[in-house]
């Protein structure tokens, strides 16, 4: 066995969830077929830091069967214990098992890295900055890595102005193809029914606070309201508050709007969203999650510290007696929700959002030597191409730009005005 894994023999199991998953991954499948031909990754030492379950297994088998030499590692909460171990079996070392311990989860990340990446393909950005701090002799010989979260492109961002980034970086995030769907409909509609599962009760006429109103809280707000629930948004930006209006949301500060919740869902990705005051303010037997994904998004610790004690555990909900007095509801210790207690976001979806990290893979290997160390968007070609293939798998087909509108698109001078 090569990596960290829990269980070697549920390899079955997770072999045929992973043949599952592949059947609804068109675009994620046509363009690793595409690599395969081309011989574009045949030898390159590729490393997956993601969710792990089917559908993120699928991608990097994807990878090996294209020539890759491919290596897996993921956090403790979010692995699916028999689909590491089909990886393994596949010959995939893979450095993941749902027991992990913070520490174990670290050490994880340092043997995936010790696989000396030349891409790194991550969710949240830990790896690629873990490479940075912890092992920067292996940056000078990267291609560089791709970003798939909003909350992971924010601190590449940041060290890209400090000067501190090392490699070139795509935000796959940022692509048309993954954010108007992945986060809007894929989160948005996982995270509601995440929460909805656990709490085992009505959402009509619930009261539901959405913190944050980007592609994410957007999509929670949709999803919600359409299982029958009131929804109130809480926003610190004026432009997204008033597009929560214009939907037909109230609008109200977090510190009101917690002061009504039966449900209140942060979606922000940024740590101490929803501080002590904001928890003191909830009614009894209110529930909070996160769908954004940011470590203490909900600032448990300092509640904890505050005085709140956890009064009973089942399964992923805990309830936690606020030092008022009052109890809450808190899902999954404030973890992304619908990853570390769900199956994550439906396959169509994420068959987008591969499809992407595949094309980010193959941008900064053709670009390898030129790209700077700075945060990339990948190029609309590559993006359009994805959204083709997903389009295709629908059963959709596309206009093509006449001659005409093509040369009023590319003329400056004035057509309704007689020279």
């Amino acid at each position: 066995m090569t990596g960290r894994i829990a269980d070697p023999t549920l390899w079955r199991e997770g072999t045929e969830r992973i043949a599952w998953a592949r059947q609804f991954m068109p675009a994620t499948t046509a363009l690793a077929a595409e690599l395969r031909e081309s011989g574009r990754v045949r030898g390159i030492r590729i490393a997956v830091s993601d969710v792990l379950e089917p559908k993120t297994a699928t991608v990097a088998l994807l990878l090996a069967e294209a020539g890759a030499d491919v290596a897996v590692s993921c956090v403790g909460r979010d692995t699916d214990d028999a689909v590491a171990a089909a990886l393994v079996h596949a010959g995939i070392p893979t450095y993941a098992h749902r027991g992990a311990t913070d520490a174990e989860d670290r050490d994880n990340v340092l043997a995936l890295l010790d696989h000396h990446p030349e891409v790194i393909v991550d969710d949240g950005a830990a790896t690629i900055r873990l490479a940075h701090t912890e092992r920067p002799g292996l940056l000078g010989s990267m291609a560089g890595a791709t970003e798939q979260t909003t909350s992971g492109v924010r601190p590449l961002r940041t060290m890209e102005r400090e000067r501190a980034l090392r490699i070139p970086i795509v935000a796959a995030n940022d692509a048309r193809t993954k954010s108007l769907f992945d986060n809007a409909h894929g989160t948005g509609q996982s995270v509601v029914l995440a929460v909805a599962d656990l709490l085992d009760q009505s959402w009509a006429g619930s009261d539901v606070v959405v913190v944050g109103f980007g592609r994410v809280g957007s999509g929670v707000a949709r999803h919600a309201a359409a299982l029958g629930a009131r929804v109130t948004v809480s926003e610190v930006d004026p432009v997204a508050a008033l597009q929560a209006a214009f939907a037909g949301y109230a609008v109200e500060p977090l510190a009101d709007a917690a002061a009504h919740a039966d449900v209140l869902i942060s979606t922000t990705g940024i740590a101490h969203t929803v501080a002590v005051e904001h928890l003191d303010r909830l009614p009894e037997g209110a529930a909070v999650a996160v769908g954004g994904g940011a470590f203490q998004e909900i600032s448990l610790f300092a509640a904890l510290d505050a005085g709140a004690v956890e009064t009973s555990r089942r399964g992923a909900v805990s309830v936690l007696r606020l030092a008022n007095g009052r109890s809450i509801r808190v899902l999954d210790d404030g973890h992304c929700i619908n990853v570390s207690a769900a199956e994550g976001n439906p396959i169509q979806v994420m068959d987008l959002s591969f499809g992407v990290q595949l094309s980010a893979v193959d941008y900064l290997i053709a670009g390898r030597g030129t790209l700077t160390p700075a945060v990339h968007i990948l190029p609309r070609s590559a993006d359009d191409r994805v959204a083709a293939l997903a389009l295709g798998a629908f059963g959709g087909g596309l206009d093509a730009v006449s001659s005409a509108q093509s040369d009023y698109l590319t003329s400056w001078r004035p057509r309704d005005v007689t020279p």
